[in-house]
């Protein structure tokens, strides 16, 4: 496998491309992106589905200037595929072979099952949730992924797309019949979607202006939810906007004044169609998909059990002493059972903690000092796929605050609506402060420990002196009083 690949993916509206480094053996993280909205099926609609001269130079162009980031950036692989807009056209080999001859390039076109895989792939390993139904609506076409239990069980394509509806009914004016049309395709799918995972450009705009509406306190896109009912107006609003300005007052992008109305009228009708009650956003799509399954070959196209892609990116990238890490989140197991009964915490707390300590590491990269702070950050931005907002902002904040005092209410109070009550907060940051004081001396001692009342008794093999001066200094919750025995 490559060190560095590239793909791309030839949309019918955009082209985009994506390079990715490997870190390690499934580790990789993002070094490029680039878009391109060359609109290759712009007017092929109304010619009988033929690819137009204009359209296809742009997109010719665009794929000239992919390969010179790709080539400049030592990409030793290039995977290029292409979707409805060329797999409908009639007229497709006379691109693929310029390209082919001129470029060098080889494109791959799929077809709309193995698109709607590669989006399944890319969801099922990347986000949180082991029963959704991916949504990916395109400029020609739109694919469904059925995931249950964490397995893609189905895939089905509909020719559902922003740029046919668009130049086949809302540009003559006939929103009843776009909208008839689109109920009639999916009265192909015979099934309940009660919850949905957005996937594209349309799913991503839409999400954007309700973060902005929210004035949610994380600007990531990926993983983000909602409840349906909650924003369905605010949908219809964008479906009735006429103007750029209506379009820019409720927060509509520049870029995608021209599709927004269409892929949201889309996107709800399918919502409504379905009775979907929740959507989660996906900010991977085809090409995570594509790479995935070129990297996870021997894996069923799926990363091993308790295998996290965030976690182990972070840690190949910014952790030197990869022991360390590993001590403090086998030691966080121990502190945390040691003290249940006292905090009664739910055991999904425990996999917060460890992952918080196993992560402590990572802002001694940037600077010793103030590295909490950068851990924080860190994790904030780097700890994206396979987690729920809720989760990754409580690991970066019991990373954040482990050092002697416990966090106030005005320390979190910025994302408290992602966080569960104050005590809990209190209660992991204690026993992630006690974990990092317990590695003072960077040891690795095997405490052993022992709760009686309110008294924790911590028994090492060995004398630690640092250690008893840094447990002197923790405030604990409930009074607990800790003693480090040498034995």
């Amino acid at each position: 496998m490559a060190k560095i690949t590239t793909i791309i993916d030839i949309g019918s509206n955009s082209m985009r491309m994506v390079v990715f480094q490997k870190t390690s053996r499934f580790g990789f993280h993002l070094i490029n992106e680039s878009k391109s909205k060359v609109k290759i099926s712009e007017g092929c609609y109304e010619n009988n589905g033929n690819l137009q001269e204009i359209p296809m130079q742009r997109a010719f162009n665009a794929l000239e200037s992919f390969l010179k980031i790709a080539k400049n950036l030592k990409s030793r692989k290039i995977l290029c595929v292409a979707t409805s807009a060329l797999r409908d056209a009639p007229n497709k080999k006379e691109f693929i072979t310029k390209v082919s001859k001129e470029l060098k390039l080889n494109i791959k076109i799929i077809d709309g099952t193995k698109e709607a895989y590669y989006g399944g792939v890319a969801a099922r390993n990347l986000i949180d949730c082991d029963d959704f139904t991916t949504v990916d609506i395109g400029g020609g076409s739109t694919e469904f992924a059925f995931v249950s239990d964490g397995n893609i069980v189905d895939t089905v394509s509909l020719n559902i797309g922003t740029v046919r509806i668009k130049e086949l009914y809302l540009n003559k004016g006939k929103l009843d019949e776009a909208r008839v049309y689109i109920e009639n395709q999916l009265k192909n799918i015979n099934k309940t979607l009660p919850t949905i995972v957005g996937l594209g450009g349309t799913a991503r705009a839409i999400s954007k202006i309700i973060l902005l509406k929210k004035n949610y306190p994380l600007d990531t896109i990926h993983g983000f939810s909602y409840l349906t009912k909650d924003y369905l107006a605010l949908m219809e609003k964008i479906i009735d906007a006429s103007t750029d300005s209506e379009l820019k007052k409720l927060g509509v992008r520049k870029d995608r004044y021209d599709t927004i109305g269409v892929g949201t009228f889309i996107f709800k009708t399918i919502l409504n169609y379905f009775c979907v009650s929740k959507v989660i956003t996906s900010g991977a799509g085809v090409r995570e998909g594509v790479y995935l399954t070129d990297i996870l070959r021997g894996t069923n196209d799926k990363f091993p059990a308790n295998f996290n892609i965030s976690v182990r990116s972070l840690i190949d990238r910014f952790v030197d002493d990869e022991t360390q890490s590993a001590y403090l989140g086998n030691n966080a197991k121990k502190i945390f059972d040691s003290l249940a009964p006292l905090h009664n915490l739910d055991i999904k707390y425990r996999s917060i903690l460890v992952l918080a300590s196993k992560l402590q590491l990572l802002g001694v990269s940037l600077s010793f000092y103030k590295n909490e702070t950068h851990t924080f950050n860190y994790i904030l931005n780097g700890l994206n796929y396979g987690f729920t907002h809720e989760d990754k902002t409580l690991i970066a904040i019991v990373a954040k605050f482990s050092k002697k005092s416990l966090p106030k209410y005005e320390d979190i109070e910025k994302y408290k609506d992602l966080l569960p009550s104050i005590e809990t907060v209190r209660w992991l940051n204690f026993m992630m402060t006690l974990n990092i004081s317990l590695n003072s001396e960077y040891n690795k001692s095997n405490y052993k420990y022992e709760l009686k009342d309110n008294n924790l008794k911590i028994s090492s093999s060995s004398s630690c002196y640092l250690v008893q001066r840094a447990l002197s200094k923790i405030k604990t919750p409930m009074n607990i009083k800790m003693e480090l025995i040498e034995i």
